[in-house]
């Protein structure tokens, strides 16, 4: 697969736990201090060990002055997406543009419902946020004067008025691994967001990029339009592994991890760690590096 010749970027993946509430927030300031780009948090609602995902991003982005902020990735099934949209451009807008809306179809169906929410098929997950994403970007757009009508199965709204408009165009990221879920971030996501650990293997990686590649094109939409961003979780050691992925000294990061952006495209990497140590140096000596050798193939 190309690539897709986006800048790259870097982020951590960290746990909301409540238990030391300030510990999070001590890594998202970490993160910004080792020149990561982006923070983000899982979003578990039913989860009562962790700490709500939106009132943590809100906290952080008071509490740091340059990263981007996302869910990774926010639960759709039990955010209405009307509301979702103006929290988001809220956010973003107080922020000084750096919120990124990282979107998921749902899963852990059985909480879901234990919370409240509607038990969905996967077909009907993924016409549920294809819905929200009309719904959100509807809200978003204030320079389409008319109130906004979307007559969704999952999602609609009539009449509701516009805005506010985010301070920057928030990308909206889906975690996707089925089809169904590919075709739509090809036609309408701005980012794909899966985790390696979920992935069987490299080929699967390339079919994924060809299925929303192909939607993307069957949309009118180029293939670029849609960043390729990953989860991803390694171990840092003073000999590199054989037989395992980001397993070695940073320099064997870089290696792996540029042969993922020439190779199949992807051009975000979120690391998910913890580990204080870890996020300086995926930040202060793997980042630069991996920026540093991508320029000089690309060249």
């Amino acid at each position: 697969m190309p690539d897709y010749g986006h800048d790259l970027i870097f982020g951590s993946f960290l746990t909301p736990a409540n238990a030391a509430p300030q510990e999070a927030v001590r890594l998202a300031q970490a993160s910004e201090t080792a020149g990561l780009d982006l923070v983000t948090f899982q979003d578990h609602p039913y989860q009562p060990g962790f700490l709500d995902t939106w009132t943590l991003l809100s906290y952080v982005a008071a509490r740091t002055q340059r990263v981007h902020l996302s869910g990774n990735v926010v639960n759709l099934p039990l955010r209405q997406p009307a509301v979702l949209a103006r929290a988001a451009a809220s956010l973003d807008l107080l922020s000084g543009g750096r919120f990124e809306l990282g979107l998921g179809a749902g899963a852990f169906w059985e909480a879901i419902e234990a919370m409240g929410g509607r038990r969905l098929t996967p077909g009907q997950a993924v016409q549920a946020l294809s819905e929200a994403i009309d719904v959100i970007r509807g809200i978003w757009d204030t320079g389409d004067r008319a109130r906004l009508r979307v007559e969704g199965e999952f999602h609609a709204v009539d009449g509701a008025k516009r805005g506010p408009a985010p301070a920057h165009d928030i990308g909206v990221w889906l975690g996707a691994y089925q089809p169904r879920m590919l075709r739509l971030t090809g036609a309408k996501a701005d980012g794909w967001l899966p985790s390696l650990s979920y992935m069987s293997d490299l080929d699967q990686l390339a079919e994924s990029n060809f299925i929303i590649d192909a939607a993307a094109h069957q949309a009118g939409r180029a293939p670029t339009a849609v960043r390729r961003l990953l989860n991803v979780s390694g171990t840092f050691a003073p000999l590199p592994s054989s037989d395992r992925f980001l397993h070695g000294p940073p320099d064997h990061w870089v290696e792996q991890l540029a042969a993922l952006t020439l190779d199949h495209g992807f051009s975000g990497y979120i690391l998910q760690t913890d580990d204080l140590l870890d996020l300086t140096r995926f930040g202060q000596e793997v980042a630069p590096a991996l920026r540093a050798l991508v320029a000089a193939e690309r060249a």
